[in-house]
This record gives structure tokens, sequence and C-alpha cells, in this order.
């Protein structure tokens, strides 16, 4: 690469972060943390153009970008596919997971002491991976999922290890109705002594939702307790949906 292509490339990443930073900053936080303290979720943006969007899509047909390719039904996940990314990450998944940590550290925190849980995470994100590398988890988490008629990813858990935050983000990339139908996401929240609670997440083309790992603290008659949180995605009934899975903590 010539110095003249470098400063070029290094010139569009700084333009990246900066629009990135900007639609995050843009969110309205704290009607965000209050959306998330009701329901469990909480849908922003967009985060992502249409024109990114497509180009994010676009990359699940190379191998490049990616560390491993995981066939669902050969798990018992469901019916689908998914690629977990690689380092370095694309630029626009990498300012995405540094935009958003510190803004979802802080609600992180919040939930942590109502729930009397006394891990703290650090306001960014290099500070929180050095954690995870500490421990062994160095592999990244960020995903591309691809859906396909009849797909459909069962209700799960993204842990990955010993060390993980607690809220993570999905970025719907195809558009409802014209890409695809069917394919909702949805979230069940399962409640002491009670039968479990759905959420289902209509999302557009570039927004996200961000939602819980694990689980969630909820405010009861005899103060807050803690919920069990999964989610998974109904059955794409036509067409194609691709969605973007941005994870926090690095796995083993």
């Amino acid at each position: 690469m010539t110095l003249a292509q470098h400063d070029t490339r290094s010139r569009r990443a700084r333009s990246s972060d900066e629009s990135i930073a900007a639609r995050v900053g843009g969110i309205d936080w704290a009607t965000t943390a209050t959306e998330l303290d009701a329901h469990g979720a909480a849908i922003v943006g967009p985060l992502v153009d249409r024109n990114e969007c497509e180009e994010l899509g676009r990359l699940y047909d190379d191998d490049a970008p990616f560390r491993s390719r995981i066939v669902m039904a050969r798990h018992g996940f469901g019916r689908g596919e998914y690629k977990y990314f690689d380092y370095p990450l694309p630029q626009t998944i990498a300012g995405l997971r540094s935009a958003l940590y510190p803004r979802l550290a802080e609600i992180a925190n919040g939930w942590n002491e109502a729930m009397g849980i006394a891990v703290r995470y650090p306001s960014d994100h290099a500070g929180f991976l050095a954690r995870c590398h500490a421990a062994g988890q160095t592999k990244p988490t960020p995903l591309l999922l691809r859906y396909q008629p009849g797909d459909y990813n069962c209700l799960h858990q993204d842990l990955y290890g010993e060390h993980v935050f607690p809220l993570q983000v999905a970025i719907l990339l195809s558009e409802p109705g014209a890409d695809f139908t069917g394919g909702e996401l949805a979230l069940t929240e399962q409640r002491p002594r009670m039968q479990s609670r759905v959420e289902v997440v209509p999302l557009r083309q570039g927004e996200g939702v961000i939602f819980p790992v694990h689980h969630r603290p909820v405010r009861g008659t005899r103060g807050v307790y803690r919920v069990n949180m999964r989610h998974g995605v109904s059955r794409l009934r036509s067409g194609r949906r691709h969605t973007l899975g941005i994870i926090f903590h690095d796995g083993k």
C-alpha cells in the first residue's frame, strides 16, 4: 500500500467513526434505559444506512472476514447459518462496538447494582476486552446471520465464557416485506413462579435492538429480582434475511 492509499484509508476510517459516533450520540439514551427497564428491549437507530446494510450483507459470501461458520442444524440450534467475524473487524462493526459500549456500560453497571452483583464494567470497551483477554477469552464474537425460507433460530443466550457483558445489539440489515417475510426476533423472560413473557421486536432495515444477554433486573412488590432472558428468531417465510449481531465480550 502506498502512503497516499494509506492516508485515504485513514481519512475514510475517521469519517466512518465520526458518523457512527454521531448516530450513537443522537440516541435518546434516557428513553432507551427506560425501555430496557420496562420491557427488556429497546429499539434504536437507524445505526447503519442502506448502503452499509447492503455492504455488510454482501460480506457473507466472502470467507476472508470471518473466523468460523456455524450451520445451526448440525448443533440443534435451529435452521440457518451464521459466521463469526475475525479480527480486525470491519470498520463499521468496530466503530459501532466502541461507540455503543460506554453508553451500555452505564446501564449495565446500574443493573448489576440493582441485582446485588459486584461486577462493574470499565467505561471504555478496550478496558473490558483487556479483562476478557486476560481470562483467555480472545476470540471476537460479532457475527453475521443469514436466514432463508424455513430457517429459524432456537431460544438461546450468547455467553461464551466467564466474562459476559450483559447487553448486546442486533441490527437488521434486510428490509422487512421487501427482502423477506417472517423471521421476527422474539425475547422470552422467565419470571419466578409465573409463566414466561414473550416480547416480539419489529425492526426496520438499519435499526438495532438492545437486549439482555442473560438476565435483567425487574422490580416487584418485594424489591428487585432477577429474570432470565433468552432470544431467538421465528421461521422465515420468504426471501433472505441478514442480521448483524454485536456482542461486547470476546469468547474462548
